[in-house]
């Protein structure tokens, strides 16, 4: 008798939490961005908010919360209730490698948050200076990199522990060269270092670093994709170019705090997914570099748990650690 009490009385303590759920949203939602606008998650979640903006009659309003490598944001949501009114924009930084990093961080990447969807993603690309590398070929960059005393090249990425910066030590370690590392506080700085010389070896997002290619300002060597990436059929990958099995993989996503009712995410996963098809939005995701992956939940909480395992290994391995 007192276990079917107990049973009904959180049956009936859920109703009102549930029905919340189903009714959502009632107020405009909250988008938690962990960086500064105009970057490649910032530029991917404000293409798919007006259209869930229609599709569910509300305001989906975009935060921006940039700090501590994306700690700041991500923090933000962690403590929010899990009611569909705050989520958050994370990406392979974010909600991936800063697991690898962090000794400290408060939440745990793996089992804190909810996932939701896959959004966007692309892979990395190297570029050089070519006036400080007049090379045509990865082999050719090695070789030049090799033909100068250890650490005579410095590389540029967007912090320690950011994806440049693992996706440079991982290039370092597979191609057997040292090169020192200068972080900078975005991709308008590091693109700037490129082109000036003061850091001409960069592995960075496409989707950041493109424009710099775009404008011949940099020479794109390769990309970091097991496969060539379909909107540059012509350039090669690190896999192909001497360094097999190299791959590194920018991505987002949108998440929710732990407990977010699963109606909410029954509800966002099949309009993000119709979002992804618009010929607008994949127009848009091409143009800066990227492709759109809509996924299920369990596709995201894998690709979480394999990316947090992969640069585990590497920031240990070159002994990369944020206190």
């Amino acid at each position: 008798m007192k276990r079917r009490t107990l049973l009904a009385a959180s049956a009936a303590l859920a109703l009102p939490r549930m029905a919340a759920a189903q009714a959502w949203p009632t107020r405009p939602v909250r988008i938690v961005e962990p960086g500064a606008p105009g970057g490649g998650n910032d530029t991917t979640i404000r293409l798919f908010a007006p259209h869930l903006d229609r599709a569910f009659g509300q305001s989906f309003v975009v935060e921006n919360r940039p700090g501590a490598g994306g700690r700041v944001g991500v923090e933000n949501v962690f403590r929010s209730a899990p009611d569909g009114y705050t989520l958050l924009i994370g990406n392979a930084g974010s909600n991936g490698i800063n697991a690898a990093i962090y000794r400290d961080l408060p939440y745990n990447l793996e089992t804190d948050f909810t996932p939701i969807s896959l959004l966007v993603t692309g892979p990395n690309a190297l570029v050089v200076n070519p006036r400080i590398f007049p090379v045509n070929t990865v082999a050719e960059l090695i070789a030049a990199i090799k033909a100068k005393p250890p650490n005579h090249y410095n590389y540029g990425s967007g912090g320690v522990g950011s994806s440049a910066h693992l996706s440079a030590e991982l290039f370092k370690q597979m191609a057997g060269v040292e090169m020192e590392h200068i972080p900078y506080r975005g991709a308008a700085q590091f693109g700037q270092a490129v082109i000036t010389g003061d850091a001409p070896f960069l592995i960075a997002n496409l989707v950041n670093i493109y424009p710099f290619v775009a404008r011949g300002e940099v020479k794109l060597l390769a990309v970091t994709s097991m496969e060539r990436w379909p909107d540059l059929p012509d350039v090669p990958t690190l896999n192909e170019s001497g360094l097999p099995g190299f791959e590194t993989i920018a991505w987002n996503a949108l998440f929710g705090p732990k407990g977010l009712p699963q109606p909410i995410v029954d509800r966002l996963v099949p309009e993000l997914q119709r979002i992804g098809r618009l010929p607008e939005v994949v127009d848009r995701v091409k143009l800066i570099g990227g492709q759109v992956v809509t996924s299920t939940p369990d596709v995201l909480a894998a690709r979480v748990r394999s990316d947090i395992a992969k640069w585990r290994e590497l920031a240990q391995r070159a002994n990369i650690k944020v206190e």
